[in-house]
């Protein structure tokens, strides 16, 4: 017998009042509100605004201090320097909590906020083995019905600098990862045509896409987009290359930003921003109009970075909007595209969105519509995966 639940009296982004009726775990019918015949269970949503679950698209499961002891802060002593946050890092998890409790902890929040879907970079290089992919890929497991995870081998070290990096980011996606990643491959390895030579070849060897981080400003930042971009285009990946923070595409002059634009879109990599409060970030409505596909995450979650975070996409997408100067019903639907629709096409999802044969992944809000969602970003909140309620009153429900 297959399992059936309708879901009465919810509003759509549209306006419209239906019921949605799931069949084993998808939408299976989308009809006006009242019209549903229940042949199964039936759950009143009380004409809640019905969004799709959020698409947590960047996040770092393994090195949040999320739910363990308060840790300072601290500075760099000169500016922001990559190097010398990675050690501070080292420093850190040596004395916190066990990392899967901190992943788990990590996830409940993100889950009681509304996210189905998410991508996190492991660790994977020379410093730390495949430990950390391994205690990740555990918790995966563990939490299997409750969201969707992708991993991405982080090379957190570099790939150059950090001996037999290479072949573990081969052996991790062997393991179980399903992306592999980069870091500032011309700042921090010093050689951005060596360390891309691993990262696309290891994609090319395994089939699997790539997500590279990119914190280098300017110029700099530029020449490295390019280069990705180039290769991408070369080997036919497009759709399947994201390129995450891409700083410097907020440094440039405007002619030099409209033709990255245009290069990025046409190239089909993607752009991950969370709009970070101390960096210039992408400028996501021109990357937008020139057919860019631009995603969000919450990034680092109180962890050795910075203190910030909540695991709140539509907080993130708040946050986008504010820093963007976006003002318009249009453009605060844009924001939110950016955590929902934009962030599932970056990650490839199938079967995302309110629509037949979709999976039945939501989230309620008391909300009018979707503009007011994003600017008020309310809660309580209600959080289905595949028709099941996961999380309620921002606690996750174990069934």
């Amino acid at each position: 017998m297959s399992r059936e639940t309708t879901f009465t009296n919810a509003k759509l982004a549209d306006g419209s009042h239906v019921d949605l009726i799931v069949t084993e775990g998808r939408f299976s019918a989308i009809v006006p509100s009242g019209s549903a015949t229940a042949s199964g269970q039936a759950v009143d949503l009380g004409n809640a605004l019905v969004v799709p679950g959020f698409v947590e698209g960047h996040i770092h499961l393994d090195t949040s201090f999320y739910g363990d002891v308060w840790i300072p802060h601290k500075p760099c002593t000169n500016g922001f320097d990559v190097h010398e946050r990675v050690a501070f890092q080292a420093g850190n998890m040596a004395q916190s909590a066990p990392m899967a409790v901190r992943a788990r902890n990590q996830l409940d929040l993100c889950i009681a906020n509304g996210s189905t879907q998410m991508r996190s970079h492991v660790m994977v290089d020379g410093s730390v083995g495949l430990k950390s992919l391994e205690t990740i890929l555990a918790v995966r497991e563990e939490y299997r019905d409750l969201i969707d995870i992708q991993l991405v081998a982080f090379p957190q070290s570099g790939i150059l600098k950090s001996p037999g990096t290479p072949e573990l980011l081969d052996e991790a996606i062997k393991l179980g990862a399903d992306l592999v990643g980069g870091l500032d491959p011309a700042s921090f390895d010093r050689n951005a045509s060596a360390h891309l030579d691993v990262v696309f070849g290891v994609a090319e060897r395994h089939g699997v896409d790539i997500d590279i981080h990119l914190h280098d400003a300017g110029t700099l930042g530029l020449f490295t987009i390019e280069e990705i971009c180039r290769r991408t285009k070369a080997l036919g990946m497009g759709g399947h290359v994201a390129i995450s923070h891409a700083y410097g595409l907020g440094d440039l002059a405007p002619d030099q930003t409209r033709k990255a634009a245009e290069l990025i879109a046409a190239s089909g990599v993607a752009i991950m921003t969370n709009a970070p409060g101390n960096h210039n970030f992408p400028p996501v409505a021109l990357l937008r109009s020139a057919g860019a596909t631009v995603f969000s995450g919450s990034d680092n979650i109180r962890d050795s970075w910075w203190p910030y975070g909540d695991g709140d996409m539509l907080g993130r997408a708040m946050m986008i909007g504010y820093r963007s100067g976006f003002y318009t019903d249009e453009e605060l639907e844009a924001a939110f595209d950016i955590v929902t629709y934009s962030g599932a096409r970056a990650l490839r999802l199938e079967g995302y969105g309110i629509a037949v044969g979709a999976k039945a992944d939501f989230v309620t809000l008391q909300a009018a519509h979707v503009p007011e969602a994003v600017v008020a970003v309310p809660k309580p909140r209600k959080v289905f995966k595949e028709g099941r309620l996961v999380a309620e009153n921002a606690t996750v429900i174990r069934q």
